[in-house]
């Protein structure tokens, strides 16, 4: 079995030009809505996409065999960074609407949350959200943006009280978060998909050199990208781990993270770094890596196959990540 759980939703365009309307005029002609429907949602799972590499959703998935796979927010469109708070808010609550009728047409979907993640608001009120989310749709986790600003200004890390009402939340429904950043606005030196990998290493550091995890023992936290640039400088913390009577390892290990690297070497780094228990199957396909390689005709984010090649991994191990992991913290 193949448990994918770092996909994005493909909805109809309607969801963006719902988008469009709202931050033209800021809410002054209401909320309105995208105008979704089960129909709309499925044509568009079939209909081919020229960023998909000129297939569509559900063709990926069949090349794949993936079995199931999450589906959260197309992080970039969330624009969190938005004001008022009205639009951002019905924005994220149009786009999960498109996410749990995708899971209505679609059985091998299961809903990730998105928050309307304003800084007009607070994280409690974000989490009204995923109650709802929850408890009317039957999703099974949250995507959490850990830069609500989305590069404007510098938001309290991720170890920071600040957060503590997502935490409490999140174990209260005992439903995981993945950790993936949203959008990258001007100035900034970088794109958003450097963004990710920024953001994710700030929100492995900064959860870890906290208590979160001794005041939230049962929460659980997927990083994705694998965890960005930290297992590659996971050295670098060695020391201080040895200073405090532990291996940054075991320190890596409160995490979990997903295998949405596009390169074996780097899957096989992660595994090695915190161990195939802490490794769940992640591909966002399709997304980005949704490209042929010309040297070896795959596409870029058939993980599956990166997976596969990794002659050194065994059979249970191979299992825990593709499928074993992912039941075990989603209760799938």
């Amino acid at each position: 079995m193949k448990i994918d759980v770092h996909g994005h939703v493909t909805a109809p365009d309607s969801l963006y030009v719902y988008k469009a309307g709202l931050v033209s005029h800021r809410g002054a002609h209401g909320r309105g809505d995208a105008a979704l429907t089960a129909e709309a949602a499925n044509a568009a799972l079939d209909a081919p996409n020229r960023s998909f590499g000129g297939i569509s959703h559900r063709q990926h998935l069949d090349n794949s065999g993936v079995d199931y796979q999450l589906i959260s927010p197309r992080p970039y469109q969330m624009m969190h960074s938005e004001s008022p708070a009205k639009i951002v808010q019905w924005f994220a609550a149009e786009t999960n609407l498109a996410i749990a009728l995708s899971c209505q047409v679609e059985p091998r979907f299961k809903g990730v949350a998105g928050l309307p993640q304003t800084m007009e608001t607070s994280p409690a009120a974000w989490m009204e959200e995923l109650r709802r989310c929850v408890t009317e749709y039957g999703f099974v986790g949250a995507m959490l943006n850990p830069d609500p600003y989305e590069g404007l200004q510098q938001p309290p890390a991720l170890g920071d009280r600040f957060w503590y009402p997502v935490w409490e939340t999140l174990c209260e429904l005992d439903v995981p978060a993945l950790i993936h950043s949203a959008g990258c606005r001007p100035p900034a030196r970088e794109t958003y998909s450097l963004h990710f990998i920024q953001e994710e290493t700030l929100a492995v550091t900064g959860l870890l050199q906290s208590g979160v995890f001794t005041d939230f023992p049962d929460l659980k936290v997927i990083v994705s990208h694998g965890g960005g640039a930290v297992p590659y400088q996971r050295g670098r913390f060695y020391p201080g781990a040895f200073r405090q009577g532990t291996t940054y390892r075991e320190v890596l290990r409160n995490l979990y993270y997903d295998t949405c690297l596009y390169t074996q070497d780097s899957i096989e780094l992660l595994i090695k770094a915190v161990g195939a228990d802490r490794c769940l199957f992640g591909t966002e396909k399709p997304g980005t890596g949704s490209v042929k390689d010309p040297a070896t005709g795959r596409w870029v984010d058939d993980i599956h196959l990166l997976i596969e090649d990794i002659e050194w991994l065994d059979e249970t191990s191979r299992d825990q990540i593709f499928a074993g992991n992912a039941q075990q913290l989603f209760k799938l």
